[in-house]
């Protein structure tokens, strides 16, 4: 298959899923409260096809697959709707007068079906062909790195670090990336017999200047056998909270300094993943989606008005302030952030763009 063919239905098929399994938890937990849902729509944009069920909610299929949205009937409160619209009103059906807990359910739906989904991903993927798992078993050394000069060899087992015996990979990265620079030793099991390997954490400084410590391994990753049902769904908890802790130190990494903003992707830089995931088979893919499945969730509960955790935020404040926020804070509110999801979406396609090499492209072309 042409690899942009290829690409785009990648793309298409896995934001298609996410949102449709966001939108889903939306409907679900709407249709749950009691509350009448007058539309369903995968995707914006003029409607490339559109019908009605049985309960009358108008399901619609957009062609800009950037997102989509479940519209509640009486979504606005009656300080925002027209004459025409509370006209209109179901009795009973309306989204705005059900109980603050009730529009907190509709609302959170959305991220934790995401979460669900990811569960189940991975699920499935630890069922049918077990799980990946990376040890800490040295598969290749870099040239000229710290550990080349401290002696390791691949098939080395590094199983301390100065005092400290490390108990995955992860414990590895973690206390190399903590000491830039540092005088230390490694055990590694080689042969039989640990050897202690006396070696200087190389030393890695990102644009910010940031310094971290770099080790100059790779591990040997192996995937398991095909996991019970109940052992691949504790599994699939488990790995699902630990990219949710991964994501959520990956953001602070960034609004501190420690890493990068220019690492931020946007919708450019998942499509070309997307694509280049897929041409690894439908395990890699499915990995792929789960992954991104969390972190659609993660963001969508950020307390930014336009997102689901900033409306959350106005939920709480109203169960403990015994009324609705004003009107007013509500609505600057979410002009600022819309002003900030705009600007995240301009500064990621950015950074896609000069992941891509367009803009040293353009000045080749002037220079």
């Amino acid at each position: 298959m042409p690899e942009l063919l290829r690409t785009l239905l990648a793309f298409a098929l896995v934001l298609g899923v996410l949102v449709f399994i966001h939108e889903l938890g939306h409907y679900l937990a709407a249709r749950w409260r009691g509350v009448h849902v007058e539309v369903f729509s995968i995707g914006f944009g003029r409607p490339l096809l559109r019908w009605h069920d049985r309960v009358g909610t108008e399901w619609r299929l957009c062609p800009i697959p950037l997102g989509g949205y479940v519209k509640p009937h009486g979504f606005e409160g009656p300080d925002e709707a027209t004459p025409e619209q509370m006209a209109a009103w179901l009795p009973g059906r309306t989204f705005h007068d059900k109980p603050v807990l009730s529009r907190a359910i509709v609302i959170a739906a959305g991220p934790i079906f995401n979460f669900l989904l990811a569960i189940v991903l991975f699920a499935g993927l630890f069922m049918f062909a077990g799980r990946p798992e990376i040890r800490n078993v040295v598969g290749q050394v870099v040239a000229g790195s710290a550990a080349e000069a401290a002696g390791v060899k691949p098939d080395d087992v590094i199983v301390r670090i100065g005092d400290h015996t490390v108990s995955d990979v992860a414990d590895i990265q973690a206390r190399v990336t903590a000491e830039p620079g540092a005088h230390t030793e490694l055990g590694v099991r080689r042969g039989g017999q640990v050897v202690t390997l006396p070696v200087i954490v190389g030393t890695v400084t990102d644009k910010s200047g940031t310094r971290t410590g770099q080790l100059g391994v790779m591990f040997t990753a192996t995937v398991g056998k095909p996991m019970s049902p109940m052992a691949a769904v504790g599994a699939a908890v488990q790995e699902t909270w630990r990219l949710i802790i991964q994501t959520l130190g990956g953001l602070w990494q960034m609004l501190t300094g420690q890493h990068s903003a220019k690492d931020l992707g946007g919708p450019l830089r998942i499509a070309q993943m997307s694509g280049q995931v897929a041409q690894y088979g439908v395990a890699s893919l499915v990995s792929f989606m789960a992954l991104l499945s969390v972190n659609l969730g993660l963001i969508n509960l950020f307390p930014i008005p336009v997102l689901d955790g900033g409306r959350l935020v106005f939920y709480g404040l109203e169960a403990l302030l015994g009324r609705p926020v004003s009107r007013r804070v509500r609505d600057i509110s979410f002009q600022a952030g819309f002003a900030v999801i705009a600007g995240l979406f301009l500064f990621s396609t950015f950074n896609d763009l000069s992941h891509f090499g367009l803009f040293r492209w353009v000045a080749s072309l002037n220079g």
